[in-house]
């Protein structure tokens, strides 16, 4: 069985001008830009920096901040190289398809539908309860919860996906306008929320920077690390007692807020429908890396120095809020509030995006049924699109999911892993092929990258890596039930029926 071969570059981008299955480009840098903020910048901005402080590492969170910032940061730089030279939808699981193989593609491209399915599911079910959280700091009297008999269902994630489904069917560049807007007015919350909070900070509540570590069975909270399934991977197999703070609560908080860093894997996604690629994608990417960073690394040091961690580990959700509300000012709860239901509604736009556009390059790989990747007039997926939003609707609206948002870490990850190790491989397969970014350093960088990736992933809690395990063993059992059987690659009709784009596509 041929479980490693791969698309050729010339084929991925022939794939792109195939009649029927083709995507518009009308995006601009700023408009990824402005995706990945929406996608990075959500209601974790103003909760995980707090929950990492209280229960991980202290006012340290600071530099669990900067060590994801940069791990992130530099995975980014991978996917800018990969993503000016195959301009394709599909992200990580694209650029494995050309660099290590089919099976390594469908592994990566398997995580990024569980990961985004669930991410765009227990966001949308947070919209709902955020706006109804809103509505009652408000004094309305409202709810957007529905009671038949025994049966309950909240109509606010059928609401919000229901939406931005429909924005994204009549083109991609319509939901970026809305959701650019909503996410400038996100940003501006944010910078407001922290230079208020600026005053409120105390010196005093910096010290110690790096408390001493403890055992973490002296945090009693529901969200502190604790137990064996609770606990870092790492700790687990070396034996070591659960323990927060100190250097290893600096590290598993790094893992932690990882998850406010994610979202450019989506943006990759989008390079097929961005006007000039090889110039806007990398240039997109970096500029709203930039701007995540800077707004989580002023969140942090405002968090923690507004209270001390101390005293939001008492606390069973704390947040940006809670600090507000320990320092007395109340008021600010109603700002925050309103910026999450901003924040969460303009990332699950993205992630429904992202969502449709990896299984659309799946589809159109024949790993997955081929009528998923028929476009319509507006040169988007439409049905797939419609599919895609009504499950993520009815998974949000009546599930309970939020036991399965650590998935979106690992998933992340180990997607910025491979991508990162697939960098010094397509320079040593396809020196040839123009490269309008180069990410320096080649081939240690990348693989001190794929390492860093790999080292957070090690750090999540034993319960997330027995669920991916789960995951991958259903997605194996897919792939070779039906997609190594089906894959045009394999089948010769990728070669046999694209010869004539492919010609198209190198030679104009």
């Amino acid at each position: 069985m041929q479980l490693f071969r791969t698309k050729s570059v010339e084929q991925t981008i022939a794939e792109t001008g195939e009649e029927g299955r083709k995507l518009k480009r009308n995006l601009t840098w700023w408009d990824l830009s402005i995706m990945g903020v929406a996608v990075a910048v959500g209601a974790g901005i103003f909760s995980v920096g707090a929950q990492a402080a209280a229960f991980h590492a202290g006012p340290a969170v600071i530099i669990s901040f900067l060590i994801a910032g940069i791990v992130c940061g530099a995975a980014v730089m991978c996917y800018a190289e990969f993503a000016s030279m195959i301009p394709v939808a599909g992200s990580a699981y694209t650029f494995t398809y050309t660099t290590v193989g089919e099976l390594m593609a469908w592994i990566i491209g398997w995580d990024l539908i569980l990961e985004m399915l669930m991410a765009g599911s227990v966001i949308s079910k947070y919209w709902g309860v955020y706006l109804n959280d809103f509505m009652r700091l408000m004094g309305w009297n409202a709810n957007t919860n529905l009671t038949f008999g025994s049966f309950h269902i909240d109509v606010a994630p059928i609401i919000i996906v229901a939406f931005f489904t429909t924005l994204l069917v009549f083109g991609t560049k319509i939901g970026a306008r809305v959701d650019g807007a909503m996410t400038v007015l996100k940003i501006a919350i944010v910078f407001f929320v922290v230079i208020v909070g600026f005053f409120y900070v105390k010196a005093s509540n910096f010290t110690p920077f790096v408390p001493p570590a403890e055992p973490a069975s002296s945090i009693d909270s529901s969200t502190a690390v604790s137990g064996v399934m609770g606990q870092p991977l790492w700790q687990w197999a070396t034996g070591m007692v659960p323990s927060i703070y100190g250097v290893p609560g600096i590290l598993s908080g790094a893992a932690l807020v990882f998850f406010a860093f994610i979202g450019f894997d989506v943006v990759a996604t989008a390079s097929e429908e961005t006007k000039d690629p090889h110039k806007n994608v990398p240039l997109g990417i970096g500029v709203g890396m930039a701007l995540i960073i800077i707004m989580y690394m002023l969140v942090a040091i405002v968090t923690t120095g507004m209270v001390s961690y101390k005293e939001l580990a008492q606390q069973d959700s704390p947040s940006l809020a809670t600090a507000f509300e320990l320092v007395g000012a109340n008021w600010a709860a109603k700002i925050i509030s309103f910026g999450i239901v901003l924040g969460l509604a303009t990332v699950v736009m993205v992630l429904l995006l992202g969502l449709t556009r990896i299984v659309f390059a799946m589809s159109r790989d024949g790993l997955l049924p081929r009528g998923l990747s028929k476009t319509g007039k507006h040169g988007t997926p439409a049905g797939l699109q419609i599919a895609v939003g009504v499950v993520v609707a009815l998974v949000a609206a009546l599930f309970d999911i939020g036991v399965l948002s650590d998935m979106v870490n690992i998933g992340t990850l180990s997607a910025f892993t491979l991508v990162a190790i697939s960098i010094p491989i397509m320079r040593k397969k396809r020196p040839d092929l123009p490269r309008a970014f180069k990410i320096p350093g080649n081939p240690w960088v990348p693989i001190l990258i794929g390492l860093a990736n790999l080292w957070l992933m090690l750090n999540l809690t034993v319960l997330t890596w027995i669920r991916f395990i789960v995951w991958l063993v259903v997605g194996f059992a897919i792939y070779f039930g039906y997609g190594y059987w089906h894959a045009r690659l394999g089948t010769g009709d990728l070669t046999d029926k694209l010869s004539a784009e492919t010609d198209k596509a190198i030679n104009g």
